[in-house]
């Protein structure tokens, strides 16, 4: 109790901070309902409660999360010195969050998966393509926090840094699909990846969206490895990129490694890919967060 009067002794304006972020927080969650169902070119009520249409719940929740995720980044930070300062931070960080989780949407669409029109498939029902369009969004927003809490404050040198994570992101993101597609023909006499998410192979996708969000969370580790340098853009935008190349290989050599050791006696491409095993996909999906997660935090 000592405590909490001394945290409101410190900062008396705490509760009416906690209200605007709040406030602010979900008008700006049912402004990604809103944003989604235009996406897709739908009415999001009917489409959740009257269709059970899945695949975009599935989507959306996604997005939602990747939101309340990078409004974290504004929320960890020093609050505002009045209310008005704090209302326009965190509107600022929430909208340009907002705008860039639906940019990461449109990027991993045309780079990533261009082999399959996705809001096509969510429509439609497709619940795999729906969960590696959940992941990506985590994880773009997982790099977009980290990008947030390292520059600090918010100017023009803070958009630049936070753009240049987005970028870097996404190019990751291309980066690792293009590897897993390589990786499914060698295991599969040469059938593609995208087809077989588009022929609605779940376990596959769970697999994928667990590589995808251990990307996530093994970049926010970089700013405790790079330092700041406001007007030094392309030396921290190369240091991000180095960085992330780094962690995606220890990934690549770390979690097949723990995977062996974990489930041993189970061949995971004939229980994954060949008998959408979903059990064995949601094992793999784990591992792969767990050894983001001990990588995080022993660099941290």
């Amino acid at each position: 109790m000592e405590q909490l009067q001394q945290l409101f002794s410190q900062q008396p304006n705490l509760i009416g901070i906690l209200l605007i972020d709040l406030t602010i927080a979900i008008i700006l969650l049912c402004a990604m309902r809103f944003i989604s169902g235009l996406w897709a070119g739908v009415n999001t009520t009917t489409e959740l409660a009257e269709k059970d249409n899945f695949a975009f719940g599935i989507s959306l929740a996604g997005s939602l999360l990747a939101l309340a995720i990078v409004m974290t980044g504004a929320i960890t930070g020093e609050a505002g010195t009045t209310l008005l300062e704090e209302a326009v931070g965190m509107s600022i960080y929430g909208v340009v969050g907002l705008v860039l989780i639906k940019l990461g949407r449109i990027a991993h669409d045309k780079w990533a998966l261009s082999g399959l029109d996705k809001v096509h498939e969510i429509k439609e029902g497709n619940v795999s393509v729906a969960i590696i369009d959940a992941a990506a969004l985590i994880a773009t927003a997982l790099i977009i926090r980290a990008t947030l809490l390292w520059a600090h404050d918010f100017d023009f040198n803070t958009l630049i840094a936070i753009l240049s994570g987005f970028v870097i992101s996404q190019t990751l993101l291309v980066m690792v699909t293009r590897l897993r597609e390589a990786s499914y023909r060698k295991g599969n006499q040469g059938a593609k990846f995208q087809d077989a998410i588009k022929g609605g192979q779940i376990a596959l996708a769970i697999r994928h969206a667990g590589f995808l969000i251990a990307i996530g969370f093994s970049l926010t580790a970089a700013s405790n490895f790079l330092i700041y340098e406001p007007t030094a853009y392309i030396e921290n935008a190369l240091g991000w990129l180095i960085f992330g190349i780094v962690m995606v290989s220890l990934l690549y050599v770390l979690v097949p490694l723990v995977k062996r050791i974990v489930l041993s006696n189970i061949n995971l491409t004939e229980e994954v890919d060949h008998q959408q095993n979903i059990g064995v996909a949601a094992l793999e999906f784990v591992i792969s967060i767990a050894v983001a997660l001990i990588l995080m935090a022993l660099m941290s």
